[in-house]
């Protein structure tokens, strides 16, 4: 097997993978069913938005015992209680759906603790990966990591619309036809997770204190990379991000309707699929901290672009190269969140970047809709663009660290920063 797909040598990381795409697929197609059933329902925008609030708020709630559970337990059985959780909300959304719902409420505790599973899931699922392959393969893992999210993203929600509007017959159509793929998904995923090899034991054997719950915090604030990686990460996209105002962009700017909006929601998706996918074959071995601020800027250039552009398709590109650059950021930030920190603290310190990942996303909405109320749709993008240049240029002279991280690798990132002189100086 070629270079290229060389993570794939490992059994298990293979089955993991295989599991991981058929359950994104399925959240992503039970997520659109939700969505549509909640809307059905109260016929009320804002209920919309609080069923991304309700999957965010477990995350923020229990960030600090997801992390010390990732790390003080088994990995692999961690993930598989939070799935188990998973089947039963999903089987209850069946039920939802079969029995015809007619308030929101019971689905939105449903939503509650699908976020909860979620919330303790991912810090252990991201733990994990490092014990899938050998460490010489783990930035070909992520990056197919990336690629395979990609490619779920695209297919879920697709797959969930045309699972939605098959015309059968009965109770098992529409929101429930797609709650059982789901409970499909997921009992695919539990079968192949129980199937690994792996067992990473307890990484963490102190008892829960506020000491080990703080660790990861604590580690993240002393790591000059760690934190200048994922900081310039909350920010950037904070600032930059778009998504939240393409259905403006595509009915009042571009009059492209809403085949244009779905054009525009792909077109990101496939930038960073194709770069996901010439990473594979000409990884980063050097140069890491200067490409991801790099990257960072041009994202911040193609938002700019996206937000004057009166074109379909010179928009269309922007965001591809919005996408394409991301995906960079994001395969170099993953990979030093885990090649940076030390096995027994994986755990905790995927946890402080969940936290900060959500929060640009959902926060990232929130403040495109506000400065696009303020001062309109156009101004508001532009804007975010340009503060996302304005950070890179105060992070590159901030973390020092971040801008001269050299190879991925954990001899070259671990408990190590540089000073001012370029000399590695001990971290902890």
């Amino acid at each position: 097997m070629s270079q290229a797909a060389a993570a794939f040598l490992s059994r298990d990381f293979l089955r993991y993978q295989l599991a991981r795409v058929v359950v994104i697929i399925g959240a992503e197609a039970q997520a659109l069913a939700v969505a549509w059933q909640v809307y059905e329902i109260t016929h009320k925008a804002i209920d919309l938005g609080y069923t991304g609030l309700v999957l965010f708020l477990p995350g923020l709630l229990f960030i600090l015992p997801a992390g010390h559970v990732a790390d003080r337990f088994d990995r692999r059985q961690v993930i598989l209680v939070c799935y188990v959780l998973q089947a039963f909300c999903s089987l209850a959304l069946l039920r939802f759906a079969w029995t015809g719902i007619h308030q929101v409420w019971p689905i939105f505790v449903v939503l509650f603790l699908v976020g909860t599973g979620r919330a303790f899931s991912g810090p252990a699922s991201s733990a994990l990966i490092p014990h899938l392959v050998p460490t010489r393969d783990f930035v070909n893992a992520i990056t197919w990591g990336s690629a395979i999210f990609q490619i779920a993203n695209i297919v879920g929600p697709a797959f969930g619309g045309v699972l939605f509007t098959l015309p059968l017959r009965g109770r098992l159509h529409g929101a429930a036809l797609v709650y059982a793929f789901m409970l499909g998904c997921i009992l695919w995923f539990l079968a192949l997770i129980l199937s690994l090899r792996v067992r990473p034991g307890r990484m963490e054997h102190r008892a829960i204190s506020k000491d080990v719950l703080l660790a990861g915090f604590r580690y993240v604030a002393k790591t000059q990379v760690l934190l200048g990686s994922i900081s310039l990460d909350l920010f950037a996209v904070l600032l930059g991000g778009a998504v939240a105002l393409m259905p403006i962009f595509a009915q009042d700017i571009l009059h492209a309707g809403p085949r244009g909006l779905g054009m525009l929601r792909a077109a990101p998706a496939l930038g960073a699929l194709t770069v996901s996918l010439w990473l594979m074959v000409r990884p980063i071995h050097r140069g890491a901290g200067a490409k991801m601020l790099t990257c960072v800027a041009i994202f911040g250039a193609s938002t700019i672009l996206f937000g004057v552009s009166r074109s379909l398709p010179l928009s269309l590109a922007a965001l591809f190269v919005v996408g394409a650059s991301d995906m960079v950021s994001v395969v170099i930030r993953s990979s030093m969140l885990q090649l940076a920190t030390p096995p027994a603290m994986r755990g905790r310190v995927s946890a402080v970047n969940s936290l900060f990942v959500g929060a640009s996303n959902e926060l990232g909405e929130f403040e495109s809709g506000l400065t696009a109320q303020w001062w309109g749709a156009v101004r508001a993008v532009v804007i975010g663009g340009i503060g996302s240049l304005v950070i890179t240029g105060l992070w590159a002279g901030f973390f020092p660290s971040l801008r001269r991280a050299g190879a991925l690798t954990p001899e070259a990132l671990m408990n190590k920063d540089l000073d001012e002189t370029g000399q590695e100086v001990r971290q902890l």
